[in-house]
């Protein structure tokens, strides 16, 4: 992961959208009335940042591939399922992009010192064990996407639909606090807003239903593990080796 120092930079930087809707935002919180004032708005999308640089998934696209051009095969006569190595692969990348991480977070500070903060050592550990947990779910949610592979060679339609919903529910490109009652309502029960809203709640320090939200990160990833699981069973009955 580190081999490649400077194609990983790019992928951080294009990971930055959160980033532009800080300005947005804090530009519109001055003029409008919103649930937030500015400095809020600020170290929400900082937040918010940080939490989607550390929970970002791309298995589809790797399995996708390795399914069309048959280079599961050889794989599949290994004793470990081979889920693990795009896993700990996802994991390892994490730590070589915290550096750009650290660094953009820090250029931001700099440009808006008003938002610096001090989070408190409950919000941090609540912080990082639901940014863990979003990303375990988030790393589910696309790899049973990924199975469809076995049946389609454009199973990544699948998750550009999803990431459709999932930058304007996950609270990506705003807090859920600026959407209606109404709307809130019906998307706490997607698993939209525990993969960035939720953790993002808890590095600030917001008050937040702490419980709903571990479990329903817990019921939503149960869900789709099952159907994961069902999936790759026929998926492999499924599978010819084609390309290889």
């Amino acid at each position: 992961m580190v081999e490649y120092r400077a194609e990983l930079m790019f992928w951080v930087l294009s990971g930055t959208l959160p980033l532009i809707f800080l300005g947005i935002w804090t530009q519109a919180s001055q003029t409008g009335q919103f649930a937030l004032d500015s400095v809020t708005f600020i170290r929400y999308f900082l937040v918010v940042f940080l939490v989607r640089q550390l929970t970002v998934v791309w298995v589809i696209w790797e399995f996708e591939r390795e399914v069309v051009e048959g280079k599961l095969s050889p794989f599949l006569l290994q004793p470990i399922d081979p889920v693990w190595r795009h896993f700990v692969s996802h994991v390892s990348e994490r730590f070589a992009r915290m550096p750009f991480i650290v660094g953009l977070l820090g250029l931001c500070f700099l440009l808006y010192p008003q938002a610096l903060w001090r989070p408190s050592l409950a919000a941090i550990v609540l912080g990082l064990i639901a940014t863990s947990l979003a990303f375990c779910l988030r790393f589910v949610i696309q790899y049973t996407f990924a199975l469809f592979s076995f049946w389609t060679e454009r199973a990544n339609a699948i998750e550009q639909f999803w990431y459709l919903l999932y930058i304007f529910l996950s609270g990506m490109i705003a807090p859920l606090d600026v959407f209606p009652e109404s709307v809130r309502a019906v998307i706490v029960w997607t698993p939209f807003p525990y993969l960035i809203y939720f953790p993002a709640n808890l590095f600030l320090g917001r008050q937040t239903d702490v419980v709903r939200g571990f479990l329903a990160i817990a019921l939503w990833g149960a869900i789709f593990l099952v159907l994961n699981r069902w999936l790759w069973k026929r998926g492999l009955r499924q599978y010819s080796g084609m390309g290889a």
